[in-house]
Protein backbone atom coordinates (compact mmCIF):
# COMPACT_ATOMS: atom_id res chain seq x y z
CA UNK A 1 0.00 0.00 0.00
CA UNK A 2 2.85 2.37 0.87
CA UNK A 3 4.53 1.56 -2.43
CA UNK A 4 1.31 2.34 -4.35
CA UNK A 5 0.96 5.61 -2.45
CA UNK A 6 4.48 6.61 -3.46
CA UNK A 7 3.73 5.84 -7.11
CA UNK A 8 0.54 7.89 -7.05
CA UNK A 9 2.34 10.74 -5.30
CA UNK A 10 5.04 10.73 -7.97
CA UNK A 11 2.41 10.67 -10.74
CA UNK A 12 0.46 13.65 -9.41
CA UNK A 13 3.68 15.58 -8.80
CA UNK A 14 5.28 14.69 -12.13
CA UNK A 15 6.33 17.61 -14.27
CA UNK A 16 5.24 15.57 -17.30
CA UNK A 17 1.68 15.41 -15.99
CA UNK A 18 1.79 19.21 -15.67
CA UNK A 19 3.17 19.41 -19.20
CA UNK A 20 0.37 17.24 -20.61
CA UNK A 21 -2.28 19.16 -18.65
CA UNK A 22 -0.82 22.41 -19.99
CA UNK A 23 -1.10 20.97 -23.49
CA UNK A 24 -4.79 20.19 -22.91
CA UNK A 25 -5.38 23.67 -21.54
CA UNK A 26 -3.73 25.28 -24.54
CA UNK A 27 -5.89 23.14 -26.81
CA UNK A 28 -8.84 24.95 -25.22
CA UNK A 29 -7.20 28.36 -25.53
CA UNK A 30 -7.84 28.69 -29.25
CA UNK A 31 -11.05 30.71 -29.09
CA UNK A 32 -9.42 33.59 -30.96
CA UNK A 33 -8.96 31.39 -34.03
CA UNK A 34 -12.69 30.64 -34.11
CA UNK A 35 -13.70 34.26 -34.65
CA UNK A 36 -13.87 33.62 -38.39
CA UNK A 37 -16.54 30.98 -37.73
CA UNK A 38 -18.71 33.02 -35.38
CA UNK A 39 -18.41 36.45 -37.04
CA UNK A 40 -21.00 35.73 -39.79
CA UNK A 41 -23.73 34.79 -37.26
CA UNK A 42 -22.84 37.82 -35.11
CA UNK A 43 -22.97 40.05 -38.18
CA UNK A 44 -26.38 38.81 -39.30
CA UNK A 45 -27.97 38.76 -35.85
CA UNK A 46 -26.81 42.30 -35.03
CA UNK A 47 -27.35 43.71 -38.56
CA UNK A 48 -23.77 44.93 -38.59
CA UNK A 49 -21.57 45.97 -41.50
CA UNK A 50 -18.07 44.65 -42.14
CA UNK A 51 -16.38 47.65 -40.52
CA UNK A 52 -18.26 46.98 -37.27
CA UNK A 53 -17.34 43.29 -37.39
CA UNK A 54 -13.73 44.31 -38.00
CA UNK A 55 -13.85 46.38 -34.81
CA UNK A 56 -15.02 43.31 -32.93
CA UNK A 57 -12.08 41.48 -34.49
CA UNK A 58 -9.70 44.13 -33.21
CA UNK A 59 -11.24 43.78 -29.73
CA UNK A 60 -10.67 40.04 -30.02
CA UNK A 61 -7.03 40.55 -30.99
CA UNK A 62 -6.53 42.98 -28.12
CA UNK A 63 -7.99 40.45 -25.71
CA UNK A 64 -5.76 37.74 -27.15
CA UNK A 65 -2.59 39.87 -26.91
CA UNK A 66 -2.87 42.04 -23.80
CA UNK A 67 -1.53 39.72 -21.12
CA UNK A 68 -0.14 42.20 -18.59
CA UNK A 69 -2.93 41.54 -16.06
CA UNK A 70 -2.67 37.78 -16.54
CA UNK A 71 1.10 37.92 -16.04
CA UNK A 72 0.75 40.04 -12.91
CA UNK A 73 -1.93 37.84 -11.36
CA UNK A 74 0.08 34.70 -12.12
CA UNK A 75 2.89 36.19 -10.00
CA UNK A 76 0.57 37.23 -7.15
CA UNK A 77 -2.02 34.43 -7.06
CA UNK A 78 -1.61 30.66 -7.15
CA UNK A 79 -1.77 29.44 -10.72
CA UNK A 80 -5.07 27.66 -10.12
CA UNK A 81 -6.63 30.95 -9.03
CA UNK A 82 -5.33 32.75 -12.12
CA UNK A 83 -6.74 29.96 -14.31
CA UNK A 84 -10.09 30.31 -12.55
CA UNK A 85 -10.12 34.05 -13.30
CA UNK A 86 -9.47 33.28 -16.96
CA UNK A 87 -12.25 30.68 -17.06
CA UNK A 88 -14.72 33.13 -15.50
CA UNK A 89 -13.75 35.82 -18.03
CA UNK A 90 -14.17 33.38 -20.90
CA UNK A 91 -17.58 32.22 -19.65
CA UNK A 92 -18.97 35.70 -18.97
CA UNK A 93 -17.67 37.31 -22.18
CA UNK A 94 -18.76 34.70 -24.72
CA UNK A 95 -21.74 33.55 -22.66
CA UNK A 96 -23.21 37.04 -22.86
CA UNK A 97 -22.50 37.18 -26.61
CA UNK A 98 -24.40 33.90 -27.01
CA UNK A 99 -27.37 35.26 -25.08
CA UNK A 100 -27.48 38.31 -27.37
CA UNK A 101 -27.07 36.35 -30.61
CA UNK A 102 -29.84 33.90 -29.66
CA UNK A 103 -32.19 36.70 -28.61
CA UNK A 104 -32.29 35.66 -24.95
CA UNK A 105 -31.27 39.15 -23.90
CA UNK A 106 -31.47 42.58 -25.46
CA UNK A 107 -28.72 43.72 -27.89
CA UNK A 108 -25.91 45.95 -26.68
CA UNK A 109 -24.20 48.83 -28.50
CA UNK A 110 -21.06 48.07 -30.50
CA UNK A 111 -18.68 49.37 -27.83
CA UNK A 112 -20.24 47.04 -25.25
CA UNK A 113 -19.97 44.09 -27.64
CA UNK A 114 -16.29 44.93 -28.11
CA UNK A 115 -15.83 44.79 -24.33
CA UNK A 116 -17.53 41.39 -24.14
CA UNK A 117 -15.37 39.98 -26.94
CA UNK A 118 -12.26 41.46 -25.31
CA UNK A 119 -13.11 40.02 -21.88
CA UNK A 120 -13.99 36.59 -23.27
CA UNK A 121 -10.88 36.28 -25.43
CA UNK A 122 -8.61 37.75 -22.76
CA UNK A 123 -9.39 34.69 -20.65
CA UNK A 124 -7.04 32.64 -22.83
CA UNK A 125 -4.08 34.84 -21.84
CA UNK A 126 -4.45 33.37 -18.34
CA UNK A 127 -4.43 29.86 -19.80
CA UNK A 128 -1.29 30.49 -21.84
CA UNK A 129 0.53 32.42 -19.11
CA UNK A 130 -0.14 29.68 -16.55
CA UNK A 131 1.12 27.07 -19.02
CA UNK A 132 4.30 29.11 -19.67
CA UNK A 133 4.95 29.65 -15.99
CA UNK A 134 4.41 26.00 -15.06
CA UNK A 135 6.35 24.41 -17.95
CA UNK A 136 10.03 24.62 -18.78
CA UNK A 137 9.23 24.53 -22.45
CA UNK A 138 6.02 25.81 -24.00
CA UNK A 139 4.03 23.35 -26.07
CA UNK A 140 3.21 24.40 -29.71
CA UNK A 141 -0.51 25.25 -30.26
CA UNK A 142 -2.98 23.41 -32.37
CA UNK A 143 -5.97 24.96 -30.79
CA UNK A 144 -8.73 26.22 -33.02
CA UNK A 145 -8.99 23.08 -35.15
CA UNK A 146 -9.64 20.86 -32.15
CA UNK A 147 -12.46 23.07 -30.85
CA UNK A 148 -14.02 23.16 -34.29
CA UNK A 149 -13.98 19.36 -34.62
CA UNK A 150 -15.54 18.98 -31.17
CA UNK A 151 -18.19 21.46 -32.26
CA UNK A 152 -18.99 19.20 -35.21
CA UNK A 153 -20.22 16.57 -32.76
CA UNK A 154 -22.80 18.94 -31.24
CA UNK A 155 -23.50 20.64 -34.59
CA UNK A 156 -27.04 21.80 -35.17
CA UNK A 157 -28.69 24.14 -37.69
CA UNK A 158 -28.35 26.85 -35.03
CA UNK A 159 -24.79 28.11 -35.69
CA UNK A 160 -24.93 30.13 -32.47
CA UNK A 161 -24.28 26.86 -30.60
CA UNK A 162 -20.60 27.30 -31.48
CA UNK A 163 -20.56 30.48 -29.37
CA UNK A 164 -22.15 28.52 -26.53
CA UNK A 165 -19.42 25.87 -26.80
CA UNK A 166 -16.72 28.57 -26.78
CA UNK A 167 -18.21 30.00 -23.58
CA UNK A 168 -18.73 26.73 -21.71
CA UNK A 169 -16.20 24.20 -23.07
CA UNK A 170 -12.87 25.86 -22.19
CA UNK A 171 -14.18 26.95 -18.77
CA UNK A 172 -15.11 23.36 -17.89
CA UNK A 173 -11.72 21.99 -18.95
CA UNK A 174 -9.81 24.71 -17.09
CA UNK A 175 -11.75 24.12 -13.86
CA UNK A 176 -11.09 20.39 -14.15
CA UNK A 177 -7.31 20.83 -14.61
CA UNK A 178 -6.50 24.02 -12.73
CA UNK A 179 -5.06 22.27 -9.64
CA UNK A 180 -2.62 20.24 -11.76
CA UNK A 181 -0.97 23.33 -13.31
CA UNK A 182 1.62 24.28 -10.69
CA UNK A 183 5.37 24.20 -10.05
CA UNK A 184 6.46 20.72 -8.92
CA UNK A 185 10.24 21.09 -8.65
CA UNK A 186 10.85 19.97 -12.21
CA UNK A 187 14.59 20.73 -11.98
CA UNK A 188 14.87 17.71 -9.64
CA UNK A 189 13.15 15.40 -12.15
CA UNK A 190 15.65 15.64 -15.02
CA UNK A 191 16.19 12.23 -16.64
CA UNK A 192 18.25 11.01 -19.61
CA UNK A 193 14.99 9.93 -21.27
CA UNK A 194 13.62 13.50 -21.39
CA UNK A 195 14.70 13.98 -25.01
CA UNK A 196 12.87 10.79 -26.02
CA UNK A 197 9.76 11.94 -24.15
CA UNK A 198 9.74 15.28 -25.94
CA UNK A 199 10.20 13.53 -29.28
CA UNK A 200 7.26 11.26 -28.49
CA UNK A 201 4.98 14.20 -27.67
CA UNK A 202 6.02 16.13 -30.77
CA UNK A 203 5.37 13.02 -32.87
CA UNK A 204 1.87 12.77 -31.41
CA UNK A 205 1.50 16.49 -32.10
CA UNK A 206 2.35 16.09 -35.77
CA UNK A 207 0.09 13.04 -36.02
CA UNK A 208 -2.73 15.06 -34.45
CA UNK A 209 -2.26 17.90 -36.94
CA UNK A 210 -2.22 15.48 -39.89
CA UNK A 211 -5.30 13.70 -38.60
CA UNK A 212 -7.24 16.93 -38.11
CA UNK A 213 -6.33 18.14 -41.57
CA UNK A 214 -7.48 14.85 -43.10
CA UNK A 215 -10.74 14.93 -41.17
CA UNK A 216 -11.48 18.51 -42.21
CA UNK A 217 -10.88 17.73 -45.88
CA UNK A 218 -13.05 14.61 -45.72
CA UNK A 219 -15.87 16.54 -44.06
CA UNK A 220 -15.55 19.28 -46.67
CA UNK A 221 -15.63 17.06 -49.78
CA UNK A 222 -17.86 14.24 -48.53
CA UNK A 223 -21.24 14.45 -46.83
CA UNK A 224 -20.44 12.28 -43.79
CA UNK A 225 -23.06 11.14 -41.31
CA UNK A 226 -23.24 12.35 -37.74
CA UNK A 227 -22.16 8.91 -36.47
CA UNK A 228 -18.98 9.10 -38.53
CA UNK A 229 -18.25 12.55 -37.08
CA UNK A 230 -18.65 11.08 -33.58
CA UNK A 231 -16.09 8.38 -34.47
CA UNK A 232 -13.69 10.99 -35.85
CA UNK A 233 -13.98 12.98 -32.62
CA UNK A 234 -13.51 9.88 -30.44
CA UNK A 235 -10.21 9.20 -32.25
CA UNK A 236 -9.28 12.84 -31.68
CA UNK A 237 -9.78 12.45 -27.92
CA UNK A 238 -7.66 9.28 -27.95
CA UNK A 239 -4.82 11.17 -29.62
CA UNK A 240 -5.12 13.92 -27.03
CA UNK A 241 -5.00 11.44 -24.14
CA UNK A 242 -2.03 9.39 -25.44
CA UNK A 243 0.68 11.76 -24.04
CA UNK A 244 -0.44 10.94 -20.50
CA UNK A 245 1.35 7.58 -20.89
CA UNK A 246 4.63 9.43 -20.23
CA UNK A 247 3.90 10.44 -16.61
CA UNK A 248 2.20 7.07 -16.05
CA UNK A 249 5.22 5.11 -17.29
CA UNK A 250 7.64 7.30 -15.33
CA UNK A 251 5.63 6.83 -12.15
CA UNK A 252 5.83 3.05 -12.63
CA UNK A 253 9.58 2.98 -13.36
CA UNK A 254 10.90 5.84 -11.17
CA UNK A 255 12.80 4.66 -8.13
CA UNK A 256 12.76 6.82 -4.96
CA UNK A 257 16.57 6.79 -4.83
CA UNK A 258 16.84 8.40 -8.28
CA UNK A 259 15.14 11.62 -7.26
CA UNK A 260 17.47 11.97 -4.28
CA UNK A 261 20.47 11.73 -6.59
CA UNK A 262 19.03 14.25 -9.01
CA UNK A 263 18.39 16.78 -6.27
CA UNK A 264 22.11 16.95 -5.42
CA UNK A 265 22.73 19.16 -8.45
CA UNK A 266 20.62 21.83 -6.75
CA UNK A 267 23.27 22.29 -4.06
CA UNK A 268 25.57 23.91 -6.60
CA UNK A 269 23.02 26.54 -7.66
CA UNK A 270 23.84 29.23 -5.05
CA UNK A 271 27.44 29.53 -6.24
CA UNK A 272 26.53 29.73 -9.89
CA UNK A 273 25.10 33.21 -10.11
CA UNK A 274 28.29 35.00 -9.19
CA UNK A 275 30.25 32.98 -11.73
CA UNK A 276 27.63 33.64 -14.42
CA UNK A 277 27.71 37.38 -13.69
CA UNK A 278 31.46 37.37 -14.11
CA UNK A 279 31.23 35.50 -17.38
CA UNK A 280 28.62 37.97 -18.64
CA UNK A 281 30.88 40.90 -17.79
CA UNK A 282 33.91 39.21 -19.40
CA UNK A 283 31.81 38.62 -22.52
CA UNK A 284 31.05 42.33 -22.57
CA UNK A 285 34.72 43.21 -22.17
CA UNK A 286 35.58 40.94 -25.10
CA UNK A 287 33.16 42.94 -27.24
CA UNK A 288 35.06 46.11 -26.35
CA UNK A 289 38.63 44.75 -26.48
CA UNK A 290 38.60 42.58 -29.62
CA UNK A 291 40.09 44.15 -32.79
CA UNK A 292 37.56 44.94 -35.49
CA UNK A 293 39.33 42.74 -38.04
CA UNK A 294 38.40 39.70 -35.92
CA UNK A 295 34.82 39.89 -37.25
CA UNK A 296 36.14 39.52 -40.79
CA UNK A 297 37.95 36.24 -40.11
CA UNK A 298 36.49 32.80 -40.95
CA UNK A 299 34.16 31.46 -38.27
CA UNK A 300 36.56 28.87 -36.84
CA UNK A 301 39.50 31.29 -36.67
CA UNK A 302 37.31 34.06 -35.26
CA UNK A 303 36.08 31.87 -32.42
CA UNK A 304 39.60 30.76 -31.57
CA UNK A 305 40.70 34.42 -31.32
CA UNK A 306 37.67 35.33 -29.18
CA UNK A 307 38.16 32.31 -26.91
CA UNK A 308 41.83 33.21 -26.46
CA UNK A 309 40.89 36.79 -25.57
CA UNK A 310 38.29 35.57 -23.08
CA UNK A 311 40.84 33.35 -21.33
CA UNK A 312 43.33 36.22 -21.11
CA UNK A 313 40.72 38.58 -19.68
CA UNK A 314 39.56 35.99 -17.15
CA UNK A 315 43.13 35.36 -15.98
CA UNK A 316 43.89 39.06 -15.82
CA UNK A 317 40.73 39.76 -13.86
CA UNK A 318 41.55 36.98 -11.39
CA UNK A 319 45.07 38.39 -10.85
CA UNK A 320 43.80 41.95 -10.53
CA UNK A 321 45.67 43.11 -13.62
CA UNK A 322 42.47 44.44 -15.15
CA UNK A 323 39.24 45.51 -13.63
CA UNK A 324 36.09 44.34 -15.31
CA UNK A 325 33.92 47.42 -15.70
CA UNK A 326 30.15 47.52 -15.32
CA UNK A 327 28.72 49.70 -18.03
CA UNK A 328 25.65 51.87 -17.60
CA UNK A 329 23.59 49.80 -20.01
CA UNK A 330 23.59 46.20 -21.26
CA UNK A 331 24.75 45.05 -24.66
CA UNK A 332 22.70 42.87 -26.99
CA UNK A 333 22.71 39.34 -25.61
CA UNK A 334 22.58 40.56 -22.01
CA UNK A 335 19.56 41.17 -19.78
CA UNK A 336 17.56 44.29 -20.69
CA UNK A 337 14.70 45.90 -18.85
CA UNK A 338 11.74 46.99 -20.97
CA UNK A 339 12.78 50.64 -20.69
CA UNK A 340 16.31 49.82 -21.83
CA UNK A 341 14.98 47.78 -24.76
CA UNK A 342 12.62 50.55 -25.88
CA UNK A 343 15.53 52.81 -26.77
CA UNK A 344 17.17 50.17 -28.99
CA UNK A 345 16.64 50.19 -32.75
CA UNK A 346 16.77 46.38 -32.86
CA UNK A 347 13.76 46.11 -30.57
CA UNK A 348 11.68 48.41 -32.75
CA UNK A 349 12.79 46.62 -35.92
CA UNK A 350 11.53 43.40 -34.35
CA UNK A 351 8.29 45.08 -33.25
CA UNK A 352 7.40 46.59 -36.63
CA UNK A 353 8.43 43.46 -38.53
CA UNK A 354 6.04 41.53 -36.27
CA UNK A 355 3.33 44.18 -36.64
CA UNK A 356 3.41 44.04 -40.44
CA UNK A 357 3.77 40.26 -40.67
CA UNK A 358 1.25 39.17 -38.04
CA UNK A 359 -1.12 42.02 -38.93
CA UNK A 360 -1.36 40.79 -42.51
CA UNK A 361 -2.02 37.29 -41.20
CA UNK A 362 -4.81 38.48 -38.92
CA UNK A 363 -6.66 39.93 -41.92
CA UNK A 364 -7.16 36.35 -43.10
CA UNK A 365 -7.84 34.86 -39.66
CA UNK A 366 -10.41 37.52 -38.71
CA UNK A 367 -12.17 37.61 -42.10
CA UNK A 368 -12.16 33.94 -43.10
CA UNK A 369 -15.94 33.80 -42.72
CA UNK A 370 -16.54 36.67 -45.13
CA UNK A 371 -13.72 35.59 -47.48
CA UNK A 372 -15.09 32.07 -47.89
CA UNK A 373 -18.68 33.35 -48.26
CA UNK A 374 -17.64 35.87 -50.90
CA UNK A 375 -16.15 33.01 -52.92
CA UNK A 376 -19.33 30.96 -52.59
CA UNK A 377 -18.30 28.53 -49.83
CA UNK A 378 -20.53 27.83 -46.83
CA UNK A 379 -18.00 25.64 -45.01
CA UNK A 380 -16.27 28.42 -43.10
CA UNK A 381 -15.36 26.11 -40.24
CA UNK A 382 -13.21 23.99 -42.58
CA UNK A 383 -10.95 26.93 -43.45
CA UNK A 384 -10.85 28.05 -39.80
CA UNK A 385 -9.67 24.57 -38.88
CA UNK A 386 -7.15 24.40 -41.70
CA UNK A 387 -5.54 27.75 -40.94
CA UNK A 388 -5.33 26.73 -37.29
CA UNK A 389 -3.56 23.50 -38.27
CA UNK A 390 -1.15 25.32 -40.62
CA UNK A 391 -0.54 27.92 -37.91
CA UNK A 392 0.38 25.11 -35.54
CA UNK A 393 2.72 23.50 -38.07
CA UNK A 394 4.20 26.94 -38.79
CA UNK A 395 5.13 27.26 -35.13
CA UNK A 396 6.83 23.88 -35.17
CA UNK A 397 8.52 24.49 -38.52
CA UNK A 398 9.54 28.05 -37.71
CA UNK A 399 11.08 26.97 -34.42
CA UNK A 400 12.82 23.95 -35.95
CA UNK A 401 14.36 25.70 -38.95
CA UNK A 402 15.33 28.81 -37.00
CA UNK A 403 17.15 26.48 -34.58
CA UNK A 404 19.08 24.99 -37.51
CA UNK A 405 20.01 28.49 -38.67
CA UNK A 406 21.16 29.47 -35.19
CA UNK A 407 22.76 26.28 -33.86
CA UNK A 408 24.40 24.99 -37.02
CA UNK A 409 25.33 28.29 -38.65
CA UNK A 410 25.41 30.83 -35.79
CA UNK A 411 23.27 33.06 -38.00
CA UNK A 412 20.48 35.40 -36.78
CA UNK A 413 17.13 33.73 -36.25
CA UNK A 414 15.22 36.48 -38.06
CA UNK A 415 16.43 35.10 -41.40
CA UNK A 416 13.75 32.43 -40.90
CA UNK A 417 11.26 35.21 -40.15
CA UNK A 418 12.02 36.89 -43.48
CA UNK A 419 11.40 33.59 -45.30
CA UNK A 420 8.06 33.15 -43.48
CA UNK A 421 6.98 36.66 -44.48
CA UNK A 422 7.80 36.02 -48.14
CA UNK A 423 5.73 32.82 -47.94
CA UNK A 424 2.82 34.86 -46.57
CA UNK A 425 3.14 37.29 -49.48
CA UNK A 426 2.52 34.43 -51.92
CA UNK A 427 -0.47 33.31 -49.83
CA UNK A 428 -2.11 36.75 -50.06
CA UNK A 429 -1.48 36.78 -53.81
CA UNK A 430 -3.47 33.53 -54.17
CA UNK A 431 -6.34 35.09 -52.21
CA UNK A 432 -6.30 38.09 -54.56
CA UNK A 433 -6.46 35.94 -57.69
CA UNK A 434 -9.35 33.84 -56.43
CA UNK A 435 -8.33 30.84 -58.53
CA UNK A 436 -9.93 27.42 -57.87
CA UNK A 437 -8.45 26.09 -54.65
CA UNK A 438 -7.12 29.55 -53.71
CA UNK A 439 -8.74 29.34 -50.26
CA UNK A 440 -6.88 26.11 -49.52
CA UNK A 441 -3.49 27.31 -50.82
CA UNK A 442 -3.90 30.76 -49.28
CA UNK A 443 -4.75 29.41 -45.82
CA UNK A 444 -1.80 27.01 -46.11
CA UNK A 445 0.79 29.69 -46.89
CA UNK A 446 -0.59 32.42 -44.62
CA UNK A 447 -1.14 29.98 -41.75
CA UNK A 448 2.40 28.60 -41.95
CA UNK A 449 3.95 32.08 -42.11
CA UNK A 450 1.80 33.53 -39.34
CA UNK A 451 2.53 30.63 -37.02
CA UNK A 452 6.27 30.89 -37.64
CA UNK A 453 6.23 34.43 -36.24
CA UNK A 454 5.22 33.17 -32.80
CA UNK A 455 7.97 30.56 -32.66
CA UNK A 456 10.75 32.87 -33.86
CA UNK A 457 10.00 36.15 -32.08
CA UNK A 458 10.01 34.84 -28.46
CA UNK A 459 13.31 33.02 -28.99
CA UNK A 460 14.91 35.99 -30.76
CA UNK A 461 13.74 38.40 -28.06
CA UNK A 462 15.27 36.23 -25.34
CA UNK A 463 18.55 35.95 -27.25
CA UNK A 464 18.96 39.66 -27.94
CA UNK A 465 17.46 41.11 -24.75
CA UNK A 466 17.86 38.36 -22.15
CA UNK A 467 15.56 36.19 -20.05
CA UNK A 468 15.47 38.16 -16.82
CA UNK A 469 12.65 40.49 -17.94
CA UNK A 470 11.37 38.30 -20.75
CA UNK A 471 7.72 38.51 -19.64
CA UNK A 472 7.55 42.28 -19.93
CA UNK A 473 9.47 42.33 -23.21
CA UNK A 474 7.33 39.63 -24.80
CA UNK A 475 4.03 41.14 -23.64
CA UNK A 476 5.04 44.44 -25.22
CA UNK A 477 5.94 42.73 -28.50
CA UNK A 478 2.56 40.98 -28.58
CA UNK A 479 0.92 44.41 -28.77
CA UNK A 480 2.03 44.36 -32.41
CA UNK A 481 -0.78 41.85 -33.01
CA UNK A 482 -3.78 44.10 -32.17
CA UNK A 483 -1.99 47.13 -33.65
CA UNK A 484 -1.64 45.28 -36.96
CA UNK A 485 -5.22 44.08 -36.76
CA UNK A 486 -6.49 47.62 -36.16
CA UNK A 487 -4.66 49.06 -39.15
CA UNK A 488 -5.01 46.27 -41.70
CA UNK A 489 -8.27 44.56 -40.75
CA UNK A 490 -10.12 47.32 -38.89
CA UNK A 491 -9.33 50.10 -41.37
CA UNK A 492 -8.14 48.76 -44.73
CA UNK A 493 -9.90 45.42 -45.30
CA UNK A 494 -13.26 46.37 -43.77
CA UNK A 495 -13.47 49.71 -45.61
CA UNK A 496 -12.72 48.08 -48.97
CA UNK A 497 -15.24 45.29 -48.30
CA UNK A 498 -18.05 47.68 -47.36
CA UNK A 499 -17.32 49.89 -50.38
CA UNK A 500 -17.57 46.92 -52.75
CA UNK A 501 -20.74 45.72 -50.99
CA UNK A 502 -22.34 49.16 -51.45
CA UNK A 503 -21.41 49.13 -55.15
CA UNK A 504 -23.02 45.72 -55.59
CA UNK A 505 -26.17 46.85 -53.77
CA UNK A 506 -26.47 49.95 -55.98
CA UNK A 507 -25.95 47.91 -59.16
CA UNK A 508 -28.60 45.47 -58.00
CA UNK A 509 -31.16 48.23 -57.49
CA UNK A 510 -30.34 49.88 -60.83
CA UNK A 511 -31.37 46.69 -62.63
CA UNK A 512 -34.84 46.71 -61.03
CA UNK A 513 -37.87 48.82 -61.82
CA UNK A 514 -38.33 51.98 -59.79
CA UNK A 515 -41.19 50.52 -57.73
CA UNK A 516 -39.34 47.27 -57.14
CA UNK A 517 -36.18 49.18 -56.21
CA UNK A 518 -38.02 51.29 -53.65
CA UNK A 519 -39.75 48.22 -52.22
CA UNK A 520 -36.46 46.25 -52.09
CA UNK A 521 -34.67 49.12 -50.39
CA UNK A 522 -37.48 49.39 -47.85
CA UNK A 523 -37.52 45.69 -47.08
CA UNK A 524 -33.72 45.39 -46.82
CA UNK A 525 -33.16 48.65 -44.99
CA UNK A 526 -31.85 47.01 -41.85
CA UNK A 527 -30.02 44.09 -43.45
CA UNK A 528 -26.22 44.14 -43.37
CA UNK A 529 -24.41 44.70 -46.64
CA UNK A 530 -22.97 41.54 -48.16
CA UNK A 531 -20.30 41.40 -50.84
CA UNK A 532 -19.94 38.51 -53.25
CA UNK A 533 -17.11 37.55 -55.57
CA UNK A 534 -13.31 37.83 -55.72
CA UNK A 535 -13.57 41.63 -55.83
CA UNK A 536 -14.52 41.80 -52.12
CA UNK A 537 -10.95 41.19 -50.91
CA UNK A 538 -9.06 41.67 -54.18
CA UNK A 539 -7.50 45.06 -53.42
CA UNK A 540 -6.79 44.13 -49.80
CA UNK A 541 -5.06 40.92 -50.87
CA UNK A 542 -2.96 42.86 -53.40
CA UNK A 543 -1.83 45.34 -50.74
CA UNK A 544 -0.82 42.66 -48.25
CA UNK A 545 2.03 41.09 -50.30
CA UNK A 546 3.72 44.50 -50.34
CA UNK A 547 3.28 44.75 -46.57
CA UNK A 548 4.82 41.29 -46.12
CA UNK A 549 7.81 42.20 -48.30
CA UNK A 550 8.41 45.35 -46.21
CA UNK A 551 8.29 43.16 -43.10
CA UNK A 552 10.83 40.79 -44.66
CA UNK A 553 13.14 43.73 -45.44
CA UNK A 554 12.95 44.87 -41.80
CA UNK A 555 13.77 41.32 -40.70
CA UNK A 556 16.82 41.23 -42.95
CA UNK A 557 18.00 44.60 -41.62
CA UNK A 558 17.80 43.07 -38.14
CA UNK A 559 19.76 40.05 -39.41
CA UNK A 560 22.50 42.34 -40.72
CA UNK A 561 22.68 44.27 -37.43
CA UNK A 562 22.86 41.19 -35.18
CA UNK A 563 25.17 38.85 -37.10
CA UNK A 564 28.07 39.55 -34.74
CA UNK A 565 25.89 38.98 -31.67
CA UNK A 566 24.76 35.56 -32.87
CA UNK A 567 28.28 34.64 -33.91
CA UNK A 568 29.44 35.32 -30.36
CA UNK A 569 26.45 33.62 -28.72
CA UNK A 570 26.42 30.41 -30.77
CA UNK A 571 29.68 30.31 -32.71
CA UNK A 572 31.58 29.09 -29.66
CA UNK A 573 29.46 25.94 -29.42
CA UNK A 574 30.42 24.97 -32.98
CA UNK A 575 34.19 24.97 -32.40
Amino acid sequence: MVHLKERLNFFFNSRWLVFVAAMWIQNCAGIGYLFGSISPIIKSSLNSNQKQIARLGVAKDLGDSVGFLAGTLCEILPLWAALLVGAIQNFIGYGWVWLIVTGRTSPLPLWAMCILIFVGTNGETYFNTAALVSCVQNFPKNRGAILTQIYAVIYSPDHASLIFMIAVGPAMVIIALMFIIRPVGGHRQIRPSDGLSFSFIYSICLLLASYLMGVMLVEDFIDVSHNVIIIFTAILFILLVIPVVIPISLSLTQEPEEEALLSESRKQDPGKSEHDDGQELIFSEVEEEKPKEVDLLPASERQKRIAHLQVKLAQAAAEGAVRIKRRRGPRRGENFTLVQALIKADFWLMFFSLLLGSGSGLIVIDNLGQMSQSLGSDNTHVFVSLISIWNFLGRIGGGYFSEIIVRDNAYPRHAAMAVAQVVMAFGHFFFAMGWPGAMYIGTLLVGLGYGAHWAIVPAAASELFGLKNFGALYNFLTLANPAGSLVFSGLIASSIYDREAEKQAQQHHVGESNLASVLSSFLNLDEPLKCEGVICFFLTSLIMPGICIIAAVLSMILVYRTKTVYANLYGMSRT
